[in-house]
């Protein structure tokens, strides 16, 4: 391929691709702003208080069996403190939702659940839980809770402020999975626009994309390159100058 034919080739890819390429740098440079003003993400750790061991009263087997017979064991046990009474948190050893028994009075709840999110986002945000309002309960993904946060099920709360805050929250690892308000989402949803053209609902059709745009950035830059080689001045091969012979005087 000669020079000029490479030339053109460069130019009107780069042309193409141009706009690719200013999007992808300017998320990279808003990727680096959000690290900025945004708080990293929550540790996934448990957050509940201490838990008063002299009120448990039933062992594990104990609470396995006051539930009905269809729960078919349990493949997980953990004991929290909810609302200042030990509770167990069982479960099951297929795919349903956890089951609540209190430790020390045997009871069922499975309304409890709720409950112990409701407390998690309270302690968060250092707030009553009457303040939070319960907008949601997510099962899979969506725009706003991606799939970057990974666990699931989670509960979404309302905070009433100015910001509009809302968090999400897993009794799963009884954490806050998500934290955000308006002026955080505005920025992940340039982000998300720019970077992963999150505007393209359909994920196959958006990853082709993101594809053919790269590519087309790698084949610029490959242009360049030979180009810069193709075109680059060559030594011309110089013979070396003989030397007069100086004259005796």
């Amino acid at each position: 391929m000669n020079s000029a034919t490479l030339r053109k080739l460069h130019r009107w890819i780069g042309l193409a691709f141009s706009v690719s390429a200013l999007v992808a740098s300017f998320s990279g440079i808003l990727h680096n702003v959000m690290t900025w003003s945004q708080p990293p993400p929550p540790p996934a750790v448990p957050s509940g208080p201490a838990l008063d061991f002299a009120a448990v009263k039933l062992a594990p087997a104990e609470a396995l069996a006051k539930l009905p017979p269809s729960t078919n064991g349990a493949r997980a046990v953990n004991l929290r403190a909810i609302g200042g009474r030990p509770w167990y948190v069982i479960r099951p050893a297929g795919h349903g939702s956890a089951q609540y028994v209190s430790a020390d009075t045997g009871e069922v709840d499975p309304k409890r659940d709720a409950v112990f999110a409701t407390e998690i986002a309270a302690r968060f945000l250092h707030a009553e839980a009457a303040d939070l309002r319960q907008a949601d309960f997510l099962t899979q993904f969506n725009r706003e809770y991606i799939n970057i946060f990974r666990i699931l099920p989670v509960y979404r709360f309302d905070r009433g402020d100015g910001i509009k805050t809302r968090i999400y929250v897993s009794t799963m690892t009884e954490s806050v999975t998500r934290h955000t308000d308006n002026y955080r989402q505005f920025e992940a949803n340039i982000f998300g626009t720019l970077h992963k053209l999150n505007f393209i609902p359909n994920k196959t059709a958006r990853d082709a994309v993101l594809t053919l745009t790269t590519f087309g950035i790698f084949c610029v830059s490959l242009a360049g390159i030979a180009l810069f080689f193709v075109t680059s001045p060559r030594r011309l091969d110089r013979k070396p100058e003989t030397s007069k012979p100086q004259s005796v005087p």
